[in-house]
């Protein structure tokens, strides 16, 4: 279900004249798809809060545009508690998206009972769904995982219809033995790899809104 966000264009841009937006209690934002014109856009910063905190992907925008829209990026400041900017990409109801939506384990492990240990390896889902079923959260069930067992993506709940983008055959969670981790846990940490950005914006566009 699509929540009411208020909107009103802005003309001003650049990150000069952001900082008196974001002051008076907006977020500069920003509308685009469907081969239409972009739209530059400021959104109450409380009711995007509020949004975000009830976990929606779909917005229906009220106000100086009347269209529905999904958040497709959050650009927050250094140490992620303010919204610097908002992305909104145009859907029409009952569209197919492309999404990644938070993933949890749902119920106890048999395995754990047993001296196991559960280690969650992926955290979000890749996945293609209907713009009206989006869920705030997925669950994989693990109920029936053992010691030394393991589940994959192929065992989380998609909602009806969806398409899972990702690997089905990707290892979720598994219940290990503790020693298994401690093990683990005293061998040298590998370099990091540099993170992918993905949905990065142009750069000019970035020193434009940014903070």
């Amino acid at each position: 279900m699509a929540e009411d966000l208020a909107v009103e264009i802005r003309n001003e841009r650049g990150k000069r004249r952001m900082r008196p937006l974001r002051k008076a209690g907006k977020t500069p934002a920003v509308l685009y798809g469907h081969g239409m014109e972009t739209v530059w856009l400021a959104v109450p910063t409380d009711q995007l809060q509020a949004v975000l905190r009830h976990g929606s992907r779909v917005v229906q925008l009220k106000g100086a545009v009347q269209e529905r829209a999904i958040i497709r990026e959050l650009q927050w400041d250094t140490y992620g508690q303010e919204i610097l900017h908002v992305d909104f990409i145009r859907v029409h109801e009952h569209e197919m998206v492309e999404v990644r939506v938070p993933l949890e384990l749902r119920g106890e492990a048999p395995g754990v009972k047993q001296g196991g240990l559960l280690e969650q390896l992926v955290h979000e889902v890749r996945m293609l769904c209907d713009v009206s079923l989006i869920p705030e959260k997925l669950y994989i069930p693990i109920h029936q995982l053992g010691l030394n067992e393991e589940l994959t993506l192929a065992a989380v709940d998609l909602p009806a219809g969806a398409k899972l983008l990702d690997d089905p055959e990707t290892i979720v969670v598994q219940c290990v033995a503790a020693k298994e981790v401690v093990e683990e846990e005293l061998a040298p940490a590998a370099p990091s790899a540099e993170p992918e950005l993905i949905g990065r914006k142009p750069e000019k566009e970035e020193n434009e809104e940014e903070e």
